[in-house]
């Protein structure tokens, strides 16, 4: 049976699910159309479960430090990895389930279980079924990238739709990609026990912009395990296993981690019969203030946009695709400040405007490293560094860039400085309790002062009291 509704929204996943609440918000009919899996790339394969995976991998590598603090019988510890993986899935099934719960189970003849295909521009066939729209919110998501060269050692590709389903885990491991998702299993597999090595064609690691972030980084990280950068990944089959080949190095694993990125879900979708310029990876053009394709009643939101692929940005592009396409006129939005962060140990993440996107001659730093912070040398966690980025004149925050403990709470708290507009002076006119992980930020934004040339007597962290 045909349908005829108001907005069709394709693709239940994290950007389609933001989109579906302002389009429900709006009072518009609507149908939500998946052909896939359920529970969104963050619950099922993405976010949730590789942080139970890195919260397991922490808990165990942590009996290291047992022996120095007075804690006897680390020897004796063992990691069951069938025991751990199972858990990790069972946790998953819950934030799957949590999110069916709240969506899909319930909408009845509102969602559609199929593949959708552009017939004409809010036209769809969905299986044989045609779908005619007022508009149409693209969210179809990404999948994994895995070079067709790798074909033939299907058998041995890890990725992260399939790693969490592992029910025994292999003896090594090359991680080729060192992105976010490739430094944190990677390092959280390395601390499970299994030998791993990372290799990525860039010199850097989690997008790092930053050269003295960026060395600290490959400093910290590259003490857990060996870190091959500057050249590809060639792949040869060698007896049972593996030969990766890097520049003038090789070895032999068992199995291979692709994180080489993702690809956005555009090549089944008939997006040509939209009758846009398409990029490179197919994706359409679009503005990214109202997610609008072209000039036509279509917007697109999420992974499937090629940008990166972070759950808030992709909630706010389906807010921004939700609310117009329900709409009956197109309105930009602000953007979000830049947040990214790898929930490896240390944290490493960037905010703000990158360091290589500034100008030094009218740019200030603030920079502290984590070895004298009280709390960090409590924890044993005292490595990494921290620098800050503000206006020479005036002292408007810009960005920052850190390997840092918990250093997730501190990216969090400085790209809320920086939506707000906040001053470095204003950073300081903040209390910081003692001792907490947030005195290298106070440490930072001194740095930061003194690079500005404020004078210590100019006393910036008082704020006189007016009449």
């Amino acid at each position: 049976m045909d349908v005829t509704t108001e907005v069709a929204i394709i693709g239940a996943g994290t950007a389609g699910l933001a989109a579906l609440a302002k389009v429900r918000k709006a009072g518009k009919d609507f149908v939500l159309i998946d052909g896939g899996e359920l529970g969104t790339t963050c619950a099922r394969v993405g976010c949730m479960p590789s942080k139970v995976v890195i919260q397991v991998a922490e808990d165990f590598h942590r009996r290291h430090r047992f022996e120095r603090i007075g804690i006897e019988g680390r020897e004796a510890l063992r990691l069951d990895s069938a025991e751990a993986f199972e858990h990790v899935r069972d946790v998953r099934d819950i934030f799957v389930d949590r999110i069916l719960a709240g969506t899909t189970d319930d909408m009845g003849e509102a969602f559609i279980e199929g593949h959708a295909r552009f017939v004409e521009p809010t036209v769809l066939d969905v299986d044989g079924r045609i779908v005619r729209a007022g508009a149409v919110v693209i969210a179809t998501g990404s999948r994994p990238f895995v070079p067709e060269a790798w074909e033939p050692f299907a058998e041995r590709i890890l990725t992260s739709d399939n790693i969490f389903e592992q029910e025994t885990l292999p003896g090594s491991v090359v991680v080729v990609g060192l992105g976010a998702t490739g430094v944190e299993l990677g390092q959280a597999l390395h601390r499970m026990g299994i030998s791993i090595t990372g290799l990525d064609r860039l010199d850097s690691i989690c997008g790092l912009r930053d050269r003295r972030v960026a060395q600290t980084a490959l400093e910290v990280i590259g003490k857990e395990f060996p870190l091959w950068l500057g050249h590809a990944a060639a792949v040869t089959r060698e007896g049972e296993g593996l030969r990766v080949t890097s520049g003038d190095r090789s070895v032999v694993v068992e199995k291979i981690l692709a994180s080489l990125g993702r690809v956005p879900n555009l090549d089944k979708l008939g997006i040509e019969a939209l009758g846009v310029s398409l990029d490179a990876c197919g994706v359409p053009g679009f503005n990214r203030h109202t997610m609008q394709v072209g000039d036509l009643p279509v917007f697109i939101a999420g992974d499937v946009t090629g940008s990166e692929a972070i759950l808030h940005e992709a909630a706010h592009e389906g807010r921004i695709a939700g609310v117009n396409a329900a709409d009956n006129r197109v309105r930009a939005f602000r953007r979000l400040t830049p947040l990214s962060i790898a929930f490896c140990d240390p944290n490493i993440a960037s905010v703000g405007a990158s360091w290589s996107d500034l100008d030094e001659i009218v740019t200030a730093v603030g920079e502290i490293r984590f070895g004298p912070v009280g709390r960090a040398l409590i924890m044993g966690s005292n490595r990494g560094m921290l620098r800050v980025y503000a206006e020479r004149a005036g002292g408007k925050l810009l960005g920052a860039s850190m390997v840092a403990p918990r250093g997730e709470h501190l990216a969090h708290l400085l790209a809320w400085a920086i939506e707000r507009g906040l001053t470095a002076v204003d950073m300081l006119r903040v209390p910081y309790y003692h001792p907490a992980m947030e005195e290298a930020l106070q440490g930072a934004i001194r740095a930061l002062l003194d690079d500005m040339g404020t004078q210590s007597s100019d006393s910036p962290e008082l704020q006189p009291l007016t009449s």
